[in-house]
């Protein structure tokens, strides 16, 4: 991946797209977007998302397995995503602030290796995960960036940052 910052999508950034202000039906110019930039190189997600995305059955899990270019989501079996993933887990593991089950539930999901494939690649996390200095019950995503020195934004200043616009179309009226 070439040119300016370059991103890499967690799961929830397609999710509350699809499910309310970027619909394929009322906003198809966000998923063309997404193909669009993955194309420049500028964006990208994992294949550990994939699996979270496939396990949904709807129109985001035909978006991923037949819109989707095959290239979207990176492999993280390679070893400098494993190396930093082994780092990251590590830390949570250690971490005295969150319960055991946050821990287990965390290195379970698709997180941690998000983080660990920006760190390896020099990317920007896109999540909207918030920060949260005082969870306990849950590892936030954004603490982890933060501990590893990965910057993090959301959807809306993902697409600030690659200068997309969405511009309302007129249609004609219905006779």
């Amino acid at each position: 991946m070439s040119g300016g910052k370059r991103f890499v999508l967690d799961a929830n950034v397609f999710i509350q797209a699809h499910r309310s202000y970027y619909a394929f039906d009322t906003c198809p110019g966000f998923w063309d977007a997404l193909v669009r930039q993955h194309d420049a190189k500028r964006l990208c997600s994992i294949d550990r998302i994939r699996d979270e995305l496939l396990e949904i059955d709807d129109k985001l899990q035909a978006w991923v397995r037949d819109t989707a270019p095959d290239t979207f989501f990176k492999g993280t079996a390679d070893k400098r995503v494993v190396d930093a993933y082994r780092e990251i887990a590590n830390w949570v593991q250690n971490e005295p602030q969150f319960t055991s089950d946050a821990k287990a539930q965390f290195l379970a999901g698709a997180d941690g290796w998000l983080v660990a494939f920006a760190k390896a690649y020099g990317m920007v996390v896109v999540t909207h995960e918030a920060l949260a200095p005082d969870a306990i019950t849950r590892v936030p995503l954004p603490n982890v960036c933060i501990e590893f020195g990965v910057d993090y934004c959301n959807t809306f200043e993902l697409l600030k940052d690659l200068g997309e616009q969405f511009v309302l179309r007129h249609r004609a009226p219905k006779k």
